[in-house]
Order: structure tokens, then sequence, then C-alpha cells
């Protein structure tokens, strides 16, 4: 198909000798691409503009074949107590828009529930943030046979696909540094408190369990919201058990752990004098909640940077493998 003329009947080749370069650079340049050195874009841009060039975004799509876009798929379901302005998704999505534009992408934000519309349909890519209950959201995309890249814990054999990659933070190890910190406080009765259902939950609830070993026993509670009224009922429910007794509990996300706390106090179980918790994201709540909550840090910005990172990759042939980000607790005052 032969280079569509603007206006002015110059066509990209055209552009792409006066300036001395390849027309791929010239399509580079005129989208802003880091492939491109500042000094070549500025050039380039220079004589689009003498020239009256303007470049025909739409009829570059469609010669290559592309869109240009990458649709970005939430999994969480908004809640009123979980609501979509919390760090996650919203650091992921920083990241992630930060370097798809600057290689010249569009971002698509959506949900799993309207993956039918256009945008979506038309995108070269997906990025979906959350696996799902049992990776039910993950499944689901796969099917399209598009490239895909998700924020979640490692795939099991059966999922692994060659267009799939999975990044995500450290799970086991986010929880083996919880079950640390409660050992070294004595703490040998442990309450788990997430949905393992999920990957992500699933994960640090392994390493938590592993790291605790024979010193100590952990019991798990699977509320299904991750949401701070979800905390509070879990463990207002358990508190109401006779002989569950309890001095520690490590919670799937920094809501629940709040949750917890707040059940805790109304029984006048002081935290951490009596009852320890630790949570996980170290939202910036944390640090400013009341006590400060200990937390195990995800550094979600770099996951998205990584996450968009990696989808390039794919859609441009190149090798990509799952790869898994540190985590770190942050020892505050629960």
């Amino acid at each position: 198909m032969a280079t569509p003329k603007t206006d002015t009947g110059l066509t990209m080749e055209d552009l792409a000798r006066l300036a001395g370069v390849s027309p791929i650079t010239v399509s580079r340049a005129l989208r802003n691409s880091p492939l491109v050195t500042e000094k070549t874009r500025d050039k380039v841009r220079r004589i689009a503009d003498e020239q009256g060039y303007r470049f025909n975004v739409s009829a570059r799509n469609l010669r290559m074949g592309r869109s240009y876009s990458v649709a970005v798929v939430v999994e969480m379901t908004p809640a009123r107590g979980r609501p979509m302005s919390d760090p996650y998704p919203l650091e992921l999505l920083g990241g992630i828009t930060q370097e798809l534009t600057t290689a010249g992408y569009s971002v698509v934000l959506t949900s799993k529930q309207l993956l039918d519309t256009a945008p979506v349909q038309g995108a070269d890519g997906l990025i979906l943030l959350g696996q799902g209950s049992h990776g039910e959201a993950m499944t689901a995309l796969q099917g399209t046979g598009r490239p895909l890249v998700v924020w979640g814990a490692p795939l099991a054999g059966a999922q692994a696909s060659s267009t799939t990659i999975v990044v995500g933070s450290d799970n086991r190890k986010g929880g083996a540094s919880a079950a640390q910190r409660f050992v070294e406080q004595g703490r040998k009765k442990l309450v788990f408190l997430g949905d393992v259902d999920h990957a992500e939950v699933q994960e640090r609830c392994a390493g938590f369990i592993d790291a605790m070993g024979r010193q100590g026993s952990v019991h798990i509670l699977r509320p299904k919201a991750f949401t701070f009224e979800a905390g509070f009922d879990a463990i207002s429910t358990l508190l109401k058990k006779k002989g569950q007794v309890f001095d520690g509990v490590f919670a799937a996300n920094d809501l629940l752990a709040m949750g917890a706390i707040r059940a805790l106090a109304e029984k006048n179980l002081r935290v951490p004098d009596i009852v320890s918790v630790i949570g996980y994201d170290d939202t910036p709540g944390a640090a400013s909640f009341v006590p400060p909550l200990t937390s195990v840090h995800q550094y979600l910005r770099d996951g998205g940077v990584l996450l968009a990172r990696k989808m390039l990759d794919l859609m441009n042939g190149e090798p990509a493998t799952s790869e898994m980000l540190p985590t770190m607790l942050m020892v505050r005052q629960t």
C-alpha cells in the first residue's frame, strides 16, 4: 500500500529525503519515540512544519496493521470501601502510561466488564492488573490471542504461554518477612486474613506459613472483599468464638489490616501490646493510620514501568520473560 499524501501532496518518503533520514525514523520522530535522538526529532519536526506536513496517524496505523494502542484492563471491581483512586491500581497505571506514551502508544483504560468495546478490541496488546479469583480474568484475556502482560503471581505450568508474561511482587518473600517479624516478637498464634483464591494472596499466605514452620500456628480467614469493612467483620466474628486466642494478624492488604485493628480496639485488645498486626501494600494511609501500620511494601510504580516494557517487547517480537520485583517490610508501631 502506498504512503497516503497530505493536503500538501507531501509523503513521508518525501519528508525523509528532505531530512536525510529513513521513513521509519520520520515516523518515530513525529510520534516522539525515544528511539530517535532529540536532535533528529527536532530536525524532522522543523522540516515537517516548514513543508506543512501533518502526520496522518490513521493512515499510518492502517498501513502497518496496528493501532499503536494498548488496553489496560483493571480486574478489581470498584467498591465503596475500595475505590479505584487507591494507590493500587493508580501507581501501576502511572508507570504504564509514562512508559507507553513515551514509546508513542496510546493507553485505553477499561475494566473486565467492558472488554467488547471497539477501543479494547482494536488494541495491539493487553495489560491486565490482577489475575482474578482462580485466574478467571487472565484466562478470559488469553483467549484473545493478543500479547498479554499480567500483574500478579507466577503462572502455573498449564497456564504458561509464549504470549503471556507475568510481572509482580515476590509475594512469597513478602509473606515470609511478615512471619519473621512475628517470630522476633515472640508471636505464636497467628491469623492470616485474605482470600487465597487469588494467586497473589495464596503466595503471600504460603510464604507466611512456610516461614513460620513449627514456630507457631496459623489460622486462615478468607473474606471475599479487600476492604476495611471485610477485615473488621472477619476479626469481629473470630473474636466471638470461644477458645479463639491469637496474638498476631497478617492481612493480605492494608485495608483488611486496618479493619482488623478497629475490631481489636472495640474489644480492648491493644495493638501491638496484645495483638500485633501487619498489612500488605504499604499504602500512604498505612503510615498515617493510628497506630502507624507495619506493612509489606510493593514497588507499584516500578511494576507499572516493567509491565509496559514487557508489553513493548512482546509487540515488537522481542524475547520477554516473567519477572518478580522485591518487597520490603516497613516496620512501624503495630
